[in-house]
């Protein structure tokens, strides 16, 4: 048996209420509100044969980089494949077994011949701009989208979700205006997409206004944070502006009750609070006992193995808290995937095993280990994920082990640098 969705590719399995609930998700995962995961389950407690129901399930245990949620999608994968699946939902059947096993660019190929071939297919082209965006290929962030939009429409279910990828790609591959332009389309046709109020919070970082960028997001605040699931990040942005101004009790206030305040146990959520936290270390701001709720929280991941941008950030809570047994024991974990399989090896062996070693190195007052792991990474840090805003934590890391370690000619030098990389 076999329906349609919204824009007319065909559902194994499917029946009229079950398409209403995954498209219910799929919007949902869209906008990065609600419950995307019910409203799938949903689907399936409709048609528990529906093809796509199962894939999009396997997705939303895999996006999260979360090593606890692999069983779910590998179960999911296995009720889809066990179903009739059409060639798109095959397509989409394989490139989650290479998710599934590490294999994270070869799931964006995959993904990317699928776009080729069904452009219209919004859960292809989300699925594969965050892959994009996990293995740092920012040309692929703009490029997967713009050879699909001009297959859309502005009255087409999700059409401000591929402005809202689109944008962030143009931003990423330093098209400023253009990518302002497109994301504030987006936002327009829909106030509650998360992605799209993230894209131009991006160019406003890049470009140094950060004026701007607190107007942008803090004004609107209850627009794009209400019931979103994406808010943590977009309330780390809106504290990174402040930040910028040296609006010190702001961003604490900020990290209290938006970034630390939920004690969310979601890793991307976790990535910011340490984010935000290592930055006010890098200031000499005294961050008191923020750090010992979120390395508890990190503690789990210790093992997992799976994502070295992840490691990153779960040694500077571990680093800030002074927890030095979990901290050699993540660098312990790290050595252990380095033998193992998948792209995390090169995302260890790039960039991530050196700059996870450096921010245990900085924590240790080592200053020139520091310097010394973190030059030669620096470059190609994209290699291992994470955007232009997040990665330059690596480069202030860099600056402030480079002054605290007497290397005062680098340090500034590497200042000169960031000043005249800002626009004009």
């Amino acid at each position: 048996m076999s329906t349609k969705d919204y824009l007319n590719h065909a559902l194994s399995g499917a029946t009229a209420r079950s398409v209403d609930h995954f498209e219910t998700a799929c919007h949902e995962l869209r906008c990065y509100v609600g419950d995307p995961l019910a409203s799938a389950q949903a689907a399936l407690d409709a048609s528990p044969d529906m093809t796509m129901g199962h894939v999009l399930v396997a997705y939303l245990n895999l996006l999260g980089t979360e090593s606890p949620a692999l069983p779910a999608a590998r179960a999911a994968l296995a009720a889809a494949r066990a179903l009739p699946a059409n060639e798109r939902e095959a397509a989409h059947c394989g490139a989650i077994e290479h998710l599934v096993n590490g294999r994270w660019h070869a799931a964006g190929l995959a993904l990317e011949d699928l776009s080729v071939r069904y452009p219209r297919d919004a859960l292809a082209l989300q699925a594969g701009h965050s892959i994009d965006f996990f293995v740092g290929d920012s040309r692929m962030l703009r490029d997967r989208i713009a050879r699909a939009v001009g297959h859309w429409q502005p009255d087409m279910p999700g059409y401000h979700a591929v402005l809202g990828m689109h944008a962030f790609g143009l931003e990423e591959t330093g098209a400023y205006a253009r990518a302002e332009a497109v994301g504030r389309r987006a936002v327009e046709m829909q106030p509650r997409d998360g992605w799209a109020w993230h894209a131009v919070a991006h160019v406003m970082e890049m470009q140094g206004r950060r004026r701007e960028g607190i107007a942008w997001l803090g004004d609107h605040s209850a627009t794009w944070s209400e019931g979103s699931f994406f808010a943590t990040h977009n309330w780390w942005h809106l504290a990174l502006f402040h930040l910028g101004m040296d609006h010190v009790d702001e961003v604490l206030d900020l990290v209290d009750r938006q970034v630390l305040g939920p004690a969310s146990p979601v890793v991307l959520n976790m990535i910011d609070a340490s984010a935000i936290l290592w930055r006010l270390e890098l200031r000499g701001i005294e961050t008191g006992a923020r750090w010992q709720a979120l390395a508890e929280r990190w503690a789990p991941h210790i093992e997992a193995g799976n994502y070295a941008f992840n490691d990153m950030h779960a040694m500077m809570a571990f680093v800030g808290s002074g927890r030095d047994g979990d901290a050699e024991r993540l660098l312990a974990a790290q050595e252990r995937a380095l033998a193992g399989g998948g792209d995390n090896v090169d995302f260890l062996r790039d960039v991530g095993h050196a700059a996870t070693r450096a921010v245990l190195a900085f924590g240790q007052r080592r200053y020139t280990d520091a310097v010394q792991l973190l030059r030669p990474v620096r470059s190609q840090a994209h290699r291992f994920g994470g955007s232009h805003a997040q990665r330059d934590l690596i480069d202030l890391t860099l600056i402030e082990a480079a002054e605290r370690g007497g290397e005062h000619d680098l340090a500034d030098a590497l200042r000169r640098e960031r000043e005249m990389a800002l626009p004009a």
